[in-house]
């Protein structure tokens, strides 16, 4: 018979000095039950007859379930403790299903009759949007109110009755009990839960307004009006309980040895990769008749559903041609590593256009068209640009070429105009996408969203620097970014065009709201308009790149396709509400055009108040966070050096930091387009930062003039300025949002206007 093995979180909850043992223990299991030295054995006196215990080594041993089917058994892998804990946990526990919503438990049959709760295993709290932020209408009327204590101004409700959680939601009578007289969030969501997840995540769901039946649709459960025997389950019936796709937030099969061997090394960094929450199960394998727009905040798994949803495609058709893609070459990187780590067996793409995963930055996927285009480049360029050219293989200094251009031909422009941010603007949301080659067009084009407005005078001398640029490029033999983007999806177009069809059969776009409107005419000529053509991650508060676009004007309809993720995995509530608070002043809109609002964001995790230090100048702080890093360095529980990380605005202050730590003995890494590894705490720009995540987080330099950058300095004009704000406060939202367990954020002198002052 063969062996299969499902891990609980609990059981991937494990102390790194034992992970490979643990791996030896399960890999034998795996293979042969019987093997000598397992020791796989019942325990006297047990409340669940299927309970095991397996021998780790002469400490350790695993607790487990054992159930069978007519051709297969099957080790539900409850965790490993030392070894008289180990015997006194299996004879306690019980593994069933929740008799009214089906849910698979590993109950406490001690603690149960004793009505009291254990420490629960992951604590949650809501995070609350700033003050100023809309707040989503409620989906049901709420309950008749309780009447408020005497003096309060209003007394804390949730919107459910005591019978509602217990008979519909399937919460322990005695938990629904508190639940209901709970007076605040927080003593809701500090009530024991007995170390079931799915019960955290319902209290979270109550704290941020839900009633019971979203909660229940939220979670993929389904309430019975008869409730179940679950004194009769059989193996089978438990088995199939635990393959049902809300048992992923708590239970995950095990595929193969590898993929065990991921599990127990990834440890809570690398849950994502077997322990799904519903919602993200739901959008990883959904079918979708067009494109579709996942939005979420930071640490909400919207990267996860990324990668799942492109290991579900190419394992329904494995000869598909997938591409994923992103802004940057880091994000890229880091989007193959962590396929590579959810499946190695999955086919990658010898080439774009070739069957299997092709990822890569979507500047990188631009080239490799252009690459592509061979003979018929000059012809797609003329119409494009208005000129032939065809060597791609030179980078224009957009940044200096538009200086030089203005310098030679701007004497008619208005001095607010005289700017490359203008004109890069300009051209690239004006000019590139319209394909604008003559200055009669160029008069007559619409330029919505520019906010900026020109008389046909200016219009005509704002072309006159365009052509200048143009024509300076062209005797460089050089193309912009955007350049090599809108020609690469003018060339996909017209080879479309000519019936030889598209590159792709499906993207999937991580980050989405960095893109720019040349790398949107890029992904819509990749693939065909269809069922799954495109699927689009995005959040547009962490938009630290580009400028405000909508996906229509692009050839891109998502409505009535797109959803909203709100449940943060990586951050604690106390780090996400100081990250939500810095966004507090900004508007914020989405690739739909519509106010995008932080309402009903929420964490699953919770730690220590973020620390804000203020210190008096330069030498003071580096002391006093060189300090805390080797405070942190001496936790026992940080296993991966690593994942400790200071972030900084720009690569000036970097260097700064690591020299500075240098001087006070404390050894880090400066990060810039390499991957942090070796042990080493690391240093990087925020920018750099952005898709990763980290256990501590220092950040540094968070002073007035530092972020927000003196935005002065690179010439915006009004209209320019209040978006490149917008992108400081994003860029702060962000790095703040990479700590899992604990934020220090300092500065020297005057503190960033941008920063919250309090917690």
């Amino acid at each position: 018979m063969s062996i299969n093995l499902i891990m609980s979180k609990q059981g991937n909850k494990l102390d790194g000095s034992i992970k490979q043992k643990a791996f030896t223990f399960l890999e034998k299991l795996s293979t042969d039950d019987t093997t000598p030295g397992l020791h796989i054995e019942p325990i006297n006196n047990s409340s669940d007859p299927r309970v095991r215990t397996g021998r780790v080594d002469q400490q350790y041993r695993a607790v487990l379930f054992r159930l069978t089917s007519d051709d297969s058994i099957t080790y539900v892998v409850h965790g490993i403790w030392n070894h008289d804990e180990a015997i006194n946990i299996a004879q306690r526990a019980v593994l069933t299903v929740n008799p009214i919503n089906g849910m698979p438990e590993i109950r406490d049959v001690e603690v149960e009759r004793a009505k009291a709760g254990l420490a629960p295993q992951v604590t949650v709290l809501e995070v609350t949007a700033p003050e100023s932020a809309p707040q989503e209408p409620a989906a049901h009327p709420d309950p008749a109110p309780k009447p408020a204590p005497a003096g309060s101004a209003q007394a804390f409700r949730i919107r459910a009755t005591e019978s509602e959680l217990a008979s519909v939601l399937g919460l322990p009578e005695g938990l629904a009990a508190r639940a209901v007289t709970a007076s605040s969030e927080e003593e809701l969501l500090a009530l024991p839960t007995n170390g079931h997840e799915w019960q955290g995540l319902a209290l979270v769901g109550l704290a941020s307004g839900m009633d019971v039946h979203e909660i229940l649709e939220d979670l993929g459960l389904e309430s019975s009006s008869k409730p179940e025997r679950i004194e009769t389950l059989t193996d089978d019936d438990m088995l199939e309980r635990l393959n049902h796709p809300s048992s992923r937030i708590e239970f995950a099969p095990i595929d193969g040895v590898d993929e065990l061997r991921r599990v127990i090394e990834g440890g809570d960094f690398g849950a994502w990769r077997v322990f799904l929450h519903p919602e993200q199960a739901k959008w990883a394998s959904k079918h979708n008749n067009g494109s579709f727009r996942l939005s979420g905040g930071a640490g909400t798994g919207k990267t996860v559903v990324v990668l799942h949803r492109t290991k579900a495609l190419l394992e329904n058709t494995p000869a598909a041609r997938v591409v994923v893609t992103t802004y940057t070459v880091n994000l890229a990187t880091a989007l193959s590593r962590d396929l590579r780590r959810l499946d190695p067996t999955l086919p990658h793409a010898a080439g774009l256009g070739q069957p299997g995963a092709h990822i890569g930055g979507i500047d990188a996927i631009a080239r490799q068209v252009l690459r592509q285009a061979g003979s018929q480049l000059p012809a797609v360029s003329q119409a494009v640009l208005g000129t032939s050219r065809i060597d791609v293989g030179q980078l224009t200094d957009s940044t200096k070429a538009w200086r030089t251009a203005i310098n030679e031909f701007g004497d008619q422009l208005p001095a607010a105009l005289k700017t490359p941010r203008f004109f890069e603007a300009e051209y690239t949301q004006v000019v590139l996408p319209a394909r604008i080659t003559a200055k009669d067009d160029y008069l007559r084009v619409r330029r919505p969203g520019r906010g900026v407005r020109l008389s046909r005078t200016e219009r005509a001398a704002v072309w006159q620097v365009v052509e200048a640029y143009r024509r300076n490029s062209h005797i460089d033999g050089s193309l912009d970014f955007q350049e090599i983007a809108t020609i690469a999806a003018a060339y996909l177009d017209s080879v479309a065009e000519a019936g030889q069809g598209r590159l792709a059969d499906h993207v999937l776009v991580d980050e989405g709201q960095d893109m720019t409107p040349a790398h949107w005419q890029l992904l819509r000529a990749l693939v065909a308009e269809g069922p799954n053509d495109l699927f689009i991650a995005e959040d547009s508060h962490q938009r630290i790149y580009g400028n405000k676009i909508t996906l229509k004007h692009f050839g891109i309809s998502v409505q009535g396709r797109s959803r909203r993720l709100t449940l943060n995995y990586r951050t604690t509530a106390q780090n996400l509400h100081y990250a939500v608070s810095v966004l507090d002043g900004g508007e914020y809109q989405d690739l739909e055009a519509e106010a995008e609002s932080t309402a009903g964001y929420r964490s699953a995790r919770t730690g220590p108040k973020p620390v804000l230090k203020g210190l008096a100048n330069l030498t003071e702080e580096l002391d006093f966070a060189a300090a805390t890093v080797t405070r942190w360095l001496e936790d026992p529980q940080i296993a991966q050096k690593e994942t400790i990380a200071v972030l900084v605005r720009d690569g000036r202050q970097r260097d700064l930091v690591v020299a500075g730590f240098a001087e006070r003995g404390v050894t880090v890494r400066a990060v810039d387009r390499d991957q942090p590894k070796g042990g080493t705490p690391v240093v990087m720009t925020m920018h750099r930062a952005k898709g990763s995540e980290f256990t501590k987080v220092l950040l540094f330099g968070v002073s007035k003039g530092s972020i927000p950058i003196n935005l002065r300095d690179f010439d915006y004009s009004q209209d320019e300025l209040k978006d490149a704000l917008l992108r400081e406060r994003s860029l702060l939202y962000v790095a703040a949002s990479r700590a899992r367990d604990e934020l220090v954020v300092t500065w020297s002198g005057e503190a960033s206007e941008l920063s919250p002052r309090q917690t």
